[in-house]
């Protein structure tokens, strides 16, 4: 009687055996073409579960309970990934990838056996049932076992739906695998990884916020010297830093990847030079960046960017916008997205998030994440482009320069206010940021000088994410702690960090009475 090794044998050399190369292929007609294209999918996916079976049952062999008596261990690897990596001569993604669904597939069909048997005779001495480590996609692995869903799908699904947390209980998360399921055969795996990590942050608006900080604890830019005398830069930076850098980029090499050609006659005359230049695409962007550096702040766009001014812009919801209050106790009743509804473009019952953070979210247009409602509202704060859509999904405004702080107006709050205002900062007005003590938008805020103050980006960041708040006595600037910082929320005074400003116009005391409406 055979066994699976000797019938994986058999296939092997069968699939080994079939046609007779590329001119088997050429001979084929449209039609046969592509259906051999789909047959072979179906070959693979077959094959992939087999692989998944086989590394699920390697890992379990070399779990930690064996030691170095594992199966890995005792071949002379540390992981199974490694053992398998060097059988299949993949690449460490492909092996980590076979274990993780692999090891799903395993458990939830040791579950369901043991569940089967003590269902069968629940008076008979079995052992406790298998304890699966993510049971809401025991649907995923059945997905799998049943040839309808492919290893990088199911993938896709776990990575991008995450894991179990406070706010996202198991109910949830397995209510939102078998929505992707329902819409895995019209996606690929790379769609499928967008629309489920989308998913899961409609699902859990304080997962953007927390991935946020992540991503900005992470930035990061080094610099060093090769021994022939290069130089090599690395940097890590998050959406909003990155997106600007890209726009920098584009703005410098777009006429060599294609874009608008009818365009006056001193725009076409620079992209054909641009077209014709002889250093490489690479090396452009190279002497862009550089350029900026040299420059600074004086840089004239024209001389860079060809006349393209990089604008980063934020995508919102006229609802969010309208919507967000700093009020921890508000919970995001609908999960809606950025054109008021979820990705697949209908309700999910069942998947109404648990937040803390305001409701809804933003886009950093050009970047697939979504942005906490905080981060929003700081960009937008900052001079980033706003663009607001309805409910429909129709485009209703587009930005004004009436929001944004003119460089005169800029001159002024930086001789008023000698830098940072947060209360110990010493970061100059150079390194600052225009913060609008009233929104613009939720709270019809002015772009006067009265109703801003400088801060740097670390405090401008401090301020909305953790819901600090600003507001004016006369000419006087105090900030009010949240109630997590000071349950009292005693105003701390703002004073100017310029010396004369200190000299001619000394802090008065704290008001008695607190405004009644603060917004950032």
């Amino acid at each position: 009687m055979q066994n699976l090794t000797d019938q994986l044998r058999q296939a092997a050399v069968a699939s080994a055996e079939i046609g007779d190369g590329a001119a088997g292929y050429a001979a084929l007609g449209e039609a046969d073409l592509l259906e051999s294209q789909k047959q072979l999918a179906r070959i693979r996916r077959n094959y992939d579960t087999h692989a998944a079976w086989v590394a699920g049952e390697i890992a379990r062999r070399s779990s930690r309970e064996f030691g170095f008596s594992g199966l890995a261990q005792r071949h002379g690897f540390l992981t199974p990934e490694a053992l398998i990596q060097s059988d299949t001569g993949g690449t460490r993604a492909e092996a980590v990838k076979l274990v993780a669904v692999g090891t799903l597939m395993v458990d939830t069909e040791a579950a369901e056996g043991a569940a089967e048997r003590r269902q069968a005779d629940p008076d008979a001495p079995l052992t406790e049932l298998p304890e699966l480590a993510a049971p809401w996609l025991a649907v995923v692995a059945g997905a799998v076992r049943a040839g309808t869903l492919s290893i990088d799908a199911a993938e896709a699904i776990r990575k991008g739906l995450g894991d179990i947390d406070p706010g996202v209980p198991a109910e949830k998360l397995a209510a939102a695998a078998q929505f992707l399921l329902e819409e895995a055969a019209t996606l690929n795996a790379d769609q499928l990884l967008r629309r489920a990590r989308r998913l899961r942050d409609e699902l859990d608006a304080d997962g953007i916020a927390r991935r946020e900080k992540t991503q900005r604890d992470a930035r990061s830019f080094r610099i060093w010297r090769q021994d022939d005398g290069m130089y090599r830069v690395s940097a890590l930076l998050p959406p909003e830093d990155g997106r600007l850098v890209e726009l920098i980029v584009d703005g410098a090499t777009s006429p060599r990847r294609g874009g608008p050609r009818f365009v006056d006659a001193a725009t076409q005359a620079r992209a054909v030079a641009l077209r014709d230049d002889e250093r490489t695409t690479e090396q452009i962007a190279a002497d862009a960046i550089l350029a900026l550096l040299q420059l600074g702040a004086e840089a004239d766009p024209n001389t860079v960017f060809f006349g393209r001014r990089p604008a980063v812009r934020i995508l919102v919801t006229e609802h969010d916008l309208a919507h967000t209050v700093p009020n921890p106790a508000l919970q995001n009743p609908a999960g809606q997205a950025l054109a008021g509804q979820n990705p697949a473009g209908a309700s999910i019952a069942g998947l109404a998030p648990v937040s803390q953070a305001p409701p809804g979210h933003g886009q950093i247009e050009g970047h697939p994440d979504p942005v906490s409602m905080d981060t929003v509202k700081r960009l937008l704060c900052s001079g980033y482009t706003g663009i607001e859509f309805d409910d429909d999904g129709q485009c209703i405004n587009v930005g004004r320069d009436q929001r944004l702080f003119t460089q005169r107006q800029r001159t002024g709050l930086a001789a008023r206010d000698g830098g940072c205002r947060w209360p110990g900062c010493d970061r100059p007005a150079s390194w600052c940021e225009a913060h609008h003590i009233e929104h613009w938008k939720a709270d019809h805020g002015n772009t006067d000088v009265t109703d801003g103050i400088l801060l740097c980006k670390a405090h401008h960041l401090l301020l909305h994410d953790n819901h600090w708040h600003v507001f004016r006595t006369g000419a006087d600037y105090w900030l009010l702690p949240p109630l997590a910082v000071d349950a009292d929320q005693m105003p701390i005074p703002m004073p100017s960090k310029s010396p004369l400003m200190l000299e001619r116009f000394p802090p008065m005391q704290p008001p008695m009475e607190q405004p009644t409406k603060l917004t950032g």
